[in-house]
């Protein structure tokens, strides 16, 4: 068992194989267990599952943050400084449509973070940050 708790989180999609492509082949989360209607995947060491729920599928809100629309339904993760611009270049090399793009937010403020959205094919909207300080990510 690792230090902290994993979490585990399951989330609606329309389409199975879209889902293992994407989280499987592009974000590399190995596959786990899985039946006709659901699929385990380790994001990092985390379980998420992604659960054939058409009829819930997508984020339907936004708040603004920062100058930006930030879906209000999302998750993911916080990487190293390094790993964040890894998977950043990784996603734009693969021709990621982002809902925002690869960016600092917060720039020189207690918080400071590069921060990205994007959406799974089922519309599930995604976060993956880094803050230049790891110390700030409780800061107030």
């Amino acid at each position: 068992m690792q230090d902290r708790p994993r979490f585990h989180l399951a989330f609606p999609v329309n389409d199975l194989e879209a889902a293992r492509a994407f989280y499987g082949e592009l974000l590399g989360c190995p596959e786990g267990r899985s039946a006709p209607e659901w699929v385990d995947f380790d994001l990092h060491g985390h379980q998420i599952v992604a659960h054939l729920a058409p009829e819930e599928v997508g984020h339907h809100n936004t708040s603004p943050v920062d100058g930006h629309d930030v879906p209000v339904r999302h998750f993911g993760l916080i990487l190293d400084w390094d790993a964040w611009h890894s998977l950043a270049e990784r996603l734009r090399n693969a021709g990621t449509k982002f809902v925002i793009e690869p960016g600092i937010r917060f720039k020189g403020q207690v918080g400071e973070q590069a921060t990205m959205f994007l959406l799974d094919p089922s519309g599930n909207a995604l976060e993956f940050k880094a803050f230049r300080d790891e110390s700030m990510i409780f800061a107030k």
